[in-house]
């Protein structure tokens, strides 16, 4: 099998990074909400609260018309390569699925807003989130050998 190549890419990633945590506070500094992918999602699919919908959608929205953005200002839609077979994605986020439930949110919501706030509960699930994922890589790359 061929190997995976992971691409360096320290200034796009500190864009990326810089948005997210500007996006962050901005919710916190507007809405009084902290930024978690799964609980926006969530509360947008099952929430009761009047006048809570709108902010998530808008939210939604924006996350899905970000490739749009990059679109209208460079031609052409970000290059996304998946070196797997769909079914291996839908289970990826089956398991992903189940993990955000038992670990009471995703990684945006404890690694971003978590830490920021000193929550206990997000530092361990943080720590929790990058102990498997180097595990997982050191598996799938040593000693499978994908």
């Amino acid at each position: 099998m061929v190997g995976v190549e992971t691409e360096f890419t320290p200034l796009a990633s500190l864009a990326g990074g810089v948005l997210i945590g500007l996006s962050a506070v901005l919710l916190m500094v507007f809405q009084g909400r902290i930024l978690g992918a799964t609980g926006i999602l969530s509360g947008l699919m099952s929430g009761d609260v009047p006048g809570d919908k709108s902010w998530r959608a808008a939210m939604m929205v924006g996350m899905i018309a970000g490739p749009l953005l990059v679109l209208a200002l460079t031609g052409q839609m970000p290059v996304v390569e998946v070196p797997i077979s769909l079914p291996m994605i839908l289970i990826g986020g089956f398991i992903v699925g189940i993990g955000v439930t038992f670990g009471s949110g995703c990684t945006s919501g404890h690694g971003v807003c978590g830490i920021a706030r000193l929550s206990p509960r997000s530092i361990v699930a943080t720590l929790t989130f990058m102990v498997v994922a180097f595990l997982t890589v050191y598996i799938i790359r040593h000693v499978i050998g994908v």
